[in-house]
């Protein structure tokens, strides 16, 4: 990755968060940048002197930290944020979400994608997993946009889609975009299933054989409530995680997302076939989906990111906040101030990210890594003071603290600048969705 030693940008700080191995922590540290690349991460004065033509950032009081890392999404639903809240799951879905998702247009979906990835560059993310509909225009957004991203049309067994009028056509679609995007230095493909009840096991298992094909990742919701347990079980005689195992799903491509109602022997399937687990907090308190297990999952050695869901059912894209949410909501559900103390949960939004995208070059600051980072600002009242730079980061941030973002070594937000998008024309746009979404 790296292609010498020339540095282009040294970005110092009175902190520097890792996220290495060790979890280091420099004090006055700095990262140097070369390209795309982390060329090296160490204090500052010694790196201006290795780099003294290096253009130099310097960020003041601030921690630099690698770029949060949203592990599932649906990104357009941006378009639906606030128009239908405060119902369970499956009323949610079939009433309400379900006949206006009918009426989307690729411009739409593009809108409201843009519209969402300007959201999680302010408040740091510069990685995400996304599934839906027309997601041939979440690719377009995500290359204008300049994220990270890993992408993918959902399917369900019901056709005509919006995308796709059958099974063979959804297929060719998967294939000509494996093409398309192939060679892309930030853009991956998934072949992502909507869930086990909206699809069928003959589905569930061309999809997984397209995506080993095309080399692409696959990803599903799994196992995100008791009632899909429910019908799992009736529909096909066993329980969502048993159900996909029997069906050759579980593998070190495979990122599941939700994954709530599960037992100790199923944590322990998903760690030995290698698969990752995205957690959503916020959207599953939301839906009142439950609590996924973290901590069984963690003990057998699952990968476990963090992610928002979509903007729909949280209602943002926001993952400072959803690490918060992910170490409170454990705490409160287990009866114990130690559950998910702050440095697991932002684990879970930086390495176990990388792990759910499946990206071993993304995730902490190390030389030869993408340079993926963000610096969050320790200058307003709830940043100081500063006993633990990691306590502040996950218990008094909120995503508003965030003066930069960087993706694959360009500068996409800079203090309240957005320089990879017109925000104020996206602004403008999005109050069209408002039309979009009352019409019968």
């Amino acid at each position: 990755m790296l292609t010498g030693n020339h540095c282009d940008t040294l970005y110092t700080a009175d902190y520097v968060l890792t996220q290495n191995a060790s979890r280091d922590i420099i004090r006055y540290g700095a990262v140097a940048v070369s390209g795309n690349s982390i060329l090296s991460v160490g204090h500052s004065d010694m790196l201006s002197i290795m780099y003294p033509d290096a253009r130099k950032v310097d960020l003041g009081c601030a921690v630099i930290l690698p770029g949060l890392i949203n592990g599932h999404t649906h990104v357009p639903m941006s378009l639906l944020r606030g128009f239908s809240d405060d119902k369970a799951l499956m009323d949610w879905l079939t009433q309400d979400i379900f006949p206006q998702e009918a009426k989307l247009t690729p411009e739409l979906v593009e809108l409201g994608a843009m519209f969402s990835m300007a959201e999680m560059l302010r408040t740091g993310t510069t990685a995400f997993y996304d599934m839906y509909m027309l997601e041939r225009s979440v690719f377009r957004a995500a290359d204008k946009m300049g994220m990270r991203a890993v992408l993918g049309e959902s399917v369900t067994q019901f056709f005509p889609s919006l995308s796709c009028r059958d099974a063979d056509a959804y297929f060719d679609l998967v294939r000509e975009q494996a093409m398309e995007w192939i060679n892309h230095p930030r853009i991956r493909q998934a072949v992502v299933p909507h869930a086990p009840y909206t699809t069928t096991p003959e589905l569930l298992q061309r999809c997984y054989r397209t995506a080993e094909e095309t080399g692409a990742l696959f990803g599903m919701h799994l196992a995100e409530t008791q009632a899909e347990t429910e019908t799992c079980l009736k529909t096909f005689g066993k329980r969502p995680i048993a159900y996909c195992h029997d069906l050759g799903l579980l593998s070190p491509i495979s990122t599941f997302f939700h994954v709530v109602d599960t037992q100790q022997q199923e944590a322990e399937l998903l760690a030995s076939t290698q698969c990752a687990v995205v957690h959503n907090p916020a959207s599953n308190m939301k839906l009142a989906s439950g609590v996924s297990p973290i901590d069984t999952m963690h003990r057998a050695g699952v990968s476990v990111g963090l992610g928002t869901d979509g903007p729909a059912s949280n209602n943002a894209q926001n993952m400072v906040r959803e690490m918060y949410m992910a170490s409170m909501l454990q705490k409160v559900h287990q009866l114990s101030p130690t559950a998910c103390p702050a440095q697991m949960a932002l684990d879970m939004a930086t390495r176990g990210g990388a792990a759910a995208l499946h990206d071993p070059y993304i995730g902490s600051l190390e030389p030869g890594m993408r340079a993926d980072f963000i610096a969050l600002s320790l200058t307003p009242p709830n940043m100081q003071p500063v006993h633990n730079v990691v306590s502040n980061i996950v218990y008094a941030a909120t995503g508003a603290e965030n003066r930069l973002t960087v993706v694959d070594g360009r500068e996409l937000y800079r203090d309240g600048r957005f320089l990879s998008c017109d925000y104020e024309a996206l602004r403008s746009e999005i109050q069209q969705a408002v039309t979009w979404a009352t019409k019968s």
